[in-house]
């Protein structure tokens, strides 16, 4: 600004060419007039820097197309700029139809003041293994609960979720008045009766999913194994082991729990709609870009009216539980599991004793100077593990 002033005042004296001028200050003359030009439409400010954006771009974004992006971002406000959709009735300028790119309904977001910055997180691997891979609808579900909420009545809400891994479809989105066995079992039951069985199911190693007891079974995943389903356990501590799961949580959290409703009934409505949208609607970006409800399939395996015993090979000796989570071993007593109470479990011999299983759990080993079961001495390897099979119904 210094020197543009110094080189107006002189060439308002009279006694300088603009060539002269020019050449003093190391610019060009077209450069000198531009700023005589500027000063004499618009003084000293005239003189400042201009930004060099252009007034008119050819490839901007129609304000209709802005538009459209802002309603459809007001109409799902936790979606991001990859899931917003075109509304059917959007008509674009100058007669074209179509839809921005991802980008550019991010930009367009972030213009506005809708997009909320994340810190970026590590991305972890999945865990496959010992786990079944889902490569199909019902392959493996996955099932937690929540964090557990209070309403603004002061009443603790456990919302018990169930989704199909492959698909991402939210098969349960259910408050339960308590997280134990006698009221997540029959919501189970309805999901069974509604979707069929799956071939497992995936929960972390709190109860009512496991427990302490052997084979870290529990009533809940005991029931499960006489269905044909294969309990899976993460490791304790690992959330990302079932990260599909805790991913659709932080969803879920957002959209029905900021701030929680004013009574379980409203809360319960919002998990519903949560569901409906989840399921039908919302985009999913690993799905490319469908709903999952577009790729899943109810199982094939309806749930049985009659729940069987686990079948058992002819080498095997079937013992049932008693009461008091013991069974009758060659006229001793041995504490097997309270979890087990009227179950029936099997005992067959091995080299260094007899293995106790309970369908294809083995839950320890029975050795022959000790009236206790040793959980940790099983040969996993032994052909009764790899033979033994379930009635499906």
């Amino acid at each position: 600004m210094e020197e543009r002033m110094k080189l107006v005042s002189l060439h308002q004296t009279g006694r300088y060419s603009v060539a002269q001028l020019a050449r003093d200050f190391g610019i060009s003359r077209k450069t000198a007039y531009k700023w005589l030009w500027r000063f004499s439409g618009d003084g000293v400010e005239g003189l400042r820097e201009r930004s060099r954006a252009p007034h008119r771009h050819p490839n901007a974004t129609p304000i209709e197309v802005v538009q459209a992006v802002l309603r459809a971002k007001a109409a799902h406000p936790t979606w991001g700029p990859a899931k917003l959709q075109p509304p059917p009735e959007a008509v674009l300028a100058e007669g074209r139809t179509g839809w921005p790119t991802t980008s550019t309904r991010g930009s367009i977001l972030a213009r506005h003041g809708l997009v909320t910055p994340r810190r970026r997180r590590r991305r972890i691997a999945p865990w496959l293994q010992p786990f079944q891979h889902a490569e199909a609808p019902n392959t493996v579900w996955c099932a937690d609960f929540k964090g557990w909420v209070r309403t603004r009545d002061g009443t603790r809400c456990d919302p018990l979720t169930v989704s199909d891994a492959y698909s991402r479809m939210l098969l349960c989105c259910q408050i339960v008045s308590k997280p134990d066995y006698s009221h997540v079992r029959p919501v189970f039951e309805r999901i069974f009766r509604e979707y069929g069985l799956p071939l497992a199911i995936r929960t972390d190693n709190g109860p009512p999913f496991a427990s302490v007891g052997a084979g870290g079974l529990s009533p809940l995943s005991a029931w499960w194994i006489k269905l044909g389903i294969s309990p899976e356990r993460i490791l304790p501590g690992h959330p990302e082991q079932n990260g599909r799961h805790e991913r659709m949580h932080r969803t879920l959290k957002g959209e029905t729990m900021k701030p929680p409703a004013a009574t379980p009934k409203a809360q319960q409505q919002r998990c519903d709609a949560f569901q409906r949208e989840y399921n039908n609607l919302r985009p999913h970006q690993a799905l490319g870009q469908i709903p999952p409800a577009a790729l899943y399939e109810p199982s094939p395996r309806p749930y049985p009216h009659q729940v069987r015993d686990p079948h058992y090979p002819a080498f095997a000796q079937a013992r049932r539980v008693r009461s008091n989570g013991q069974i009758k071993w060659r006229g001793q007593l041995v504490f097997i599991s309270e979890a087990l109470v009227g179950e029936l479990v099997a005992v067959t011999e091995q080299a260094n004793g007899w293995l106790v299983s309970f369908g294809h759990i083995p839950l320890g080993l029975l050795h022959p100077h000790k009236s206790t079961l040793d959980r940790h001495s099983m040969n996993t390897n032994h052909p009764f593990i790899q033979s033994v099979t379930h009635v499906l119904g």
